[in-house]
């Protein structure tokens, strides 16, 4: 009964980790969509202010002794951080330099390039089942994307090494955790301020700091004074800062409690999510390339949920039966 409980209370305690990434990540999307449509504020540098705003409400929640910050030396979060920088470098320049279609197909490598290095390197194991999702999966996001699919040789270079470099980060924001014995919150605490000081050194070579598109240039806008518009963009960003910390926070929380694998997995699964969403809500059209795209990746990941779980049973029966 009791083992009963405990079991209950981890899935009611993932399934809720599971709804605050969902939610916070559609909210940042439309949130960001807005700041740059509207503000014309840089990307880049948004995601330095997100991290900003990620270690500052890290520093609140330990200061509520909400978690207690662990000693760790920054050599051994270095990578990480440094990952984190490439992820959102190459993510960026892929998108600027590739169709919509391109990119996202890219992003869909994800998860194979993540099994082929836990298998290389972490001698982790994945059966045959679980592996054979990920062709459905693939087969919907290529039905998604492929018209929109155009190769170039600087896409594909930028594409492949952001695959590459986001797929180290993942693998590794998972291994850190268990290798350092420190929660999600633990580990984000240090690595947020270091990766904000590294994306400080990079911004200025992708994004300029005055001028059109800068963060000291001038905002966008046509309805608003000046000072209002100011106002109205620091607000906006501040408020996309704090719905990132929960993005962040959930994302190094569902790693560590599950895998990079089944992350990506829910990522595919928010993606339709976001496509049917944009189709009820604000009528964007949808092809049949694409419905069947949305279900044939949906179909994948109910197959990996449905085979991952009964292979965590299978475990938890052959540890009941152990003498």
């Amino acid at each position: 009964m009791k083992q009963t409980l405990l079991n209950l209370s981890a899935n009611g305690r993932l399934i809720a980790g599971l709804l605050v990434n969902l939610l916070s990540s559609i909210c940042i999307v439309f949130i960001n969509k807005w700041i740059y449509v509207h503000y014309g504020f840089p990307n880049m540098t948004l995601t330095l202010v997100h991290f900003v705003v990620t270690w500052l409400g890290l520093y609140v929640c330990q200061k509520m002794d909400i978690f207690a910050p662990k000693s760790l030396p920054i050599r051994s979060i270095v990578w990480l951080a440094l990952s984190f920088c490439g992820f959102v470098a190459f993510t960026n320049l892929s998108l600027q330099n590739n169709a919509i279609g391109t990119y996202q197909l890219a992003k869909a490598m994800t998860t194979p390039v993540i099994i082929l290095i836990q298998t290389t390197y972490y001698k982790k194991t994945f059966s045959t089942k679980i592996k054979l999702t990920l062709v459905p999966i693939t087969l919907g996001v290529i039905l998604n994307s492929y018209f929109d699919v155009r190769f170039n040789m600087l896409g594909t270079v930028f594409a492949t090494l952001g695959v590459l470099v986001t797929s180290l980060y993942q693998v590794w924001v998972g291994a850190k955790q268990h290798e350092l014995q420190v929660n999600s919150m633990q580990l984000l605490y240090y690595q947020a301020p270091l990766s904000s000081g590294f994306l400080l050194c990079v911004v200025p070579m992708f994004e300029p700091l005055t001028g059109d598109g800068g963060i000291f240039g001038p905002c966008t806008g046509e309805t608003h004074t000046h000072t209002t518009l100011v106002s109205a963009s620091t607000a906006t960003v501040l408020f996309s800062g704090v719905v990132a910390f929960l993005v962040n926070l959930s994302i190094y929380w569902i790693i560590g409690n599950t895998s990079a694998v089944t992350y990506n997995m829910f990522g595919h699964f928010k993606f339709c999510i976001t496509l049917v969403g944009g189709y009820l809500i604000f009528h964007d059209p949808i092809s049949i390339n694409q419905a069947l795209g949305i279900l044939c990746t949906l179909a994948g990941i109910l197959s990996y949920t449905h085979f991952k779980l009964a292979e965590q049973e299978e475990g938890k029966s052959r540890l009941a039966q152990r003498p």
